[in-house]
């Protein structure tokens, strides 16, 4: 992570957040009042955060294979299951919101580029038990535990593909009509970020929702999700600081928000 980069969109983040009282958009106002302001608690929250639990306190080793831009867990390859846990793993804030926009949207194909150890792709998965959740990881070890998560809430419509994004994904795609929902996070690279929206941007439809984590990871990050703010089929985008979202609706005028979360 470029630290000096990260703090200095912070500040600029704080200074243009708004919330409900800022939106001029229809669309916005009731998304942001309906799932981002929902204090609701859900049962999925509690399974999920129980197996977290677990995983934070599990000091066992694992040898951690790196194809993107890394966790920021540090350089070596031998990692602890609580270690990767607590620095890799979606945080519950923004885990639970997952949640709440797969309940509200109702996506039947979601894919995640990225399982890490499964804790988005369970909040995912349980939204909505009939989509078909698609999740790609390329290490190994990490991925074996995810799974074990999987099995544990007896999750049957999960689909884990293992392998590096940039020959899974191609496969992937031809494999599907539609992408409905698609939360990228993994490879926190320009050039492959850029590469992998393009690629998924066939398959979206006026109803995809496209989520783009760590957008102020580095410049890099930030310079791909301005290009992908600028991109001509991007009709509205949210930008939560850790997050960035993006619709797609026809006849919409483009507008972008940085919304207070």
């Amino acid at each position: 992570m470029d630290k000096l980069h990260f703090f200095i969109n912070y500040l600029k983040y704080n200074y243009l957040k708004t919330n409900e009282h800022g939106l001029h958009s229809p669309f916005v106002f009731e998304l942001y009042n309906q799932v981002f302001k929902k204090n609701m608690s859900f049962y999925s929250y509690e399974i999920v955060e129980d197996i977290r639990s677990q995983l934070l306190s599990n000091p066992v080793q694992i040898q951690v294979t790196d194809l993107g831009a890394g966790s920021g867990a540090g350089r070596s390859n031998l990692r602890s299951i609580r270690q990767i846990t607590k620095t890799a793993a979606k945080n519950k804030k923004y885990a639970q919101l997952l949640f709440r926009l797969a309940d509200h949207f109702q996506p039947d194909t979601i894919l995640e580029l990225g399982t890490n150890v499964g804790i988005s792709t369970m909040y995912l998965a349980i939204a909505r038990s009939k989509s078909r959740v698609i999740t790609i990881e390329g290490c190994p070890e990490i991925r074996k535990i995810a799974q074990e998560n999987f099995k544990q809430l007896q999750l049957q419509n999960i689909e884990p593909v293992p392998g590096n994004f940039d020959t899974e994904l191609p496969k992937m795609l031809a494999t599907v009509n539609t992408l409905d929902l698609v939360f990228f996070d993994g490879n926190h690279r320009k050039e492959a970020t850029l590469n992998y929206f393009y690629q998924c941007l066939e398959k979206a439809t006026g109803s995809s929702v496209f989520i783009f984590d760590d957008i102020y990871w580095s410049k890099g990050m930030t310079e791909a999700w301005e290009s992908i703010k600028a991109h001509p089929e991007v009709s509205i985008t949210l930008d939560l600081f850790q997050m960035g979202i993006v619709f797609f609706r026809t006849g919409q005028v483009k507008q972008h928000f940085v919304l207070k979360y």
